[in-house]
């Protein structure tokens, strides 16, 4: 692959990336599952959002399974 089709595929991830960090407030329960820790303290926040990892990786290992398997065909 060369450096112009490398740098169009980063910016494309960076440009998705960008939008779906802007509409996740809209987007129901991201964040807020069963399993997403939040822990408070005097002037400090720790959040861990466990259970949306769990989801988003699951959901992306079945979105680019299906794109390798559709490109294999």
């Amino acid at each position: 692959m060369d450096l112009g089709r490398t740098l169009m595929l980063v910016g494309a991830v960076i440009l998705l990336a960008g939008f779906a960090i802007s509409v996740s407030d809209r987007i129901p329960l991201v964040g807020r599952l069963p399993g997403d820790f939040t822990i408070r303290g005097d002037g400090w926040t720790v959040y861990a959002p466990l259970a949306t990892s769990i989801v988003l990786s699951l959901v992306l290992t079945l979105a680019l399974s299906a794109a390798s398997w559709l490109s294999r065909r």
